[in-house]
C-alpha cells in the first residue's frame, strides 16, 4: 500500500511563483494572478503602515520574474487579470517595467488588465510620455494610497508626499490615460486635525477626479501606543461617531463628477456605495441617520471589523 500525497502540498511544490509573505493585493484583485517584482516598499516609513515593515526592500532579479511569467503561462493560460506587487513597482525603471508588460502581454494573450500599486512620486519622476507607454503596454489601472490631501496630516505620518507633489503625480498619470484607483483613511490625524484632513482630502480629489475612490478607517494592529510612538504630534483617539462626521465633512466637500467610492472595507464601520456626484447627498443621508440614531444604522460591531 502506498503513502497518499497531500494534493496541496503537491500543487504548491509545482507552483512557479513562489511568494515572498506577506503578500497584498487591493481588494478588487481577489480574481488576479499576482507577479511580485519588487519586494516590500521602496518608502516604507509611514506612521500608519505594517504591510511591509517585515521586509527590506528590494528589486527581484529581472530574468527570474520573466522566467515566472513564461511558467505561469502554462498553469493560468485563460488569466485576464494580472497584478503586479509589492508596495511600489513603478519604482522601476521605465525600461525594465517595459520589459515585464510586454512578457506579460506575450505569455498571457487573454490578458485584459493589468495593475500595481504605485507612489505619486513614482509617477513624477517619470514622464507622461512614459506612462503613456507603460499604459499602452498593459499597465492600465494604478491604485495609490493618498491617504490624505493635509500636508500637516501627511507630515505628522510620515509619509512621503504632500498636497502638491500627489496632485503633479496623479496629474501625470491621469494625462497619460491611466486609471486611477486613491485610497483615503478615515481618523489619520486624529481628532485634533480631523476637520482640516477631511476639507483638504476633498480639495485633492476634486482636482484628480479619480475613477474610483475608497475609503478605510485607520487601524492599530500593534495597538495605539505602537501607531503613537511613530506619529510625529500629538494624536487624539477618534470614536466612531467622530470618524461618520469626518466623512460626512469630506464627502460634503466633494464635487466629484462620475467616481465610483467605495467604503465598505472591513475596517468601514458604516458600509458606503455609490458614484459621486449623483448619490452624494443618498451617503450624506446615511451619514446623518446614522449620526441621528446609531443603533439603528446597522454599524458593524468592532468584532466583525477586519484590521
Amino acid at each position: 500500500m502506498h503513502d497518499s500525497v497531500d494534493e496541496k502540498q503537491m500543487f504548491k511544490r509545482s507552483f512557479p511563483i513562489k511568494y515572498n509573505e506577506p503578500l497584498f493585493r487591493p481588494p478588487a484583485e481577489a480574481d488576479s494572478l499576482i507577479f511580485q517584482i519588487t519586494y516590500g516598499c521602496s518608502w516604507n516609513k509611514c506612521a500608519f503602515c505594517e504591510m511591509y515593515t517585515t521586509k527590506h526592500f528590494s528589486v527581484r532579479k529581472e530574468e527570474e520574474v520573466l522566467n515566472e511569467i513564461r511558467e505561469a503561462s502554462s498553469i493560468f493560460p485563460n488569466t485576464r487579470r494580472i497584478f503586479l506587487a509589492d508596495g511600489n513597482p513603478m519604482v522601476l525603471s521605465p525600461d525594465k517595467l517595459i520589459r515585464v508588460l510586454h512578457a506579460i502581454q506575450q505569455s498571457f494573450p487573454k490578458a485584459k488588465r493589468i495593475s500595481t500599486y504605485a507612489l505619486p512620486g513614482d509617477l513624477r519622476s517619470k514622464t507622461v510620455e512614459e506612462l503613456e507607454e507603460l499604459k499602452n503596454a498593459g499597465l492600465k489601472t494604478l491604485y495609490v494610497g493618498i491617504e490624505s490631501g493635509d500636508d500637516e496630516v501627511l507630515k505628522m505620518n510620515n509619509k512621503s508626499e504632500t498636497f502638491d507633489s500627489t496632485v503633479e503625480g496623479l496629474q501625470k498619470a491621469k494625462e497619460a490615460g491611466m486609471k486611477l484607483s486613491l485610497m483615503i483613511l478615515n481618523g489619520l490625524g486624529g481628532l485634533n486635525y480631523s476637520r482640516q484632513h477631511a476639507e483638504n482630502t476633498a480639495r485633492l480629489v476634486n482636482i484628480i477626479q479619480p475613477e474610483l475612490l475608497s475609503s478605510l478607517v485607520l487601524s492599530f494592529p500593534f495597538g495605539k501606543s505602537h501607531f503613537r510612538s511613530r506619529f510625529q504630534g500629538n494624536y487624539v483617539s477618534m470614536e466612531i461617531m467622530n470618524l461618520l462626521r469626518e466623512m460626512q465633512i469630506f464627502i460634503s466637500n466633494t464635487q466629484l463628477q462620475n467616481t465610483i467610492f467605495r467604503s465598505d472595507h472591513a475596517s468601514n464601520y458604516l458600509v458606503l456605495n455609490g458614484v459621486l456626484g449623483k448619490d452624494k447627498q443618498l451617503m450624506l443621508d446615511d451619514l446623518e441617520r446614522a449620526l441621528h440614531d446609531p443603533k439603528k444604522a446597522g454599524l458593524r460591531p468592532e468584532w466583525m471589523r477586519g484590521l
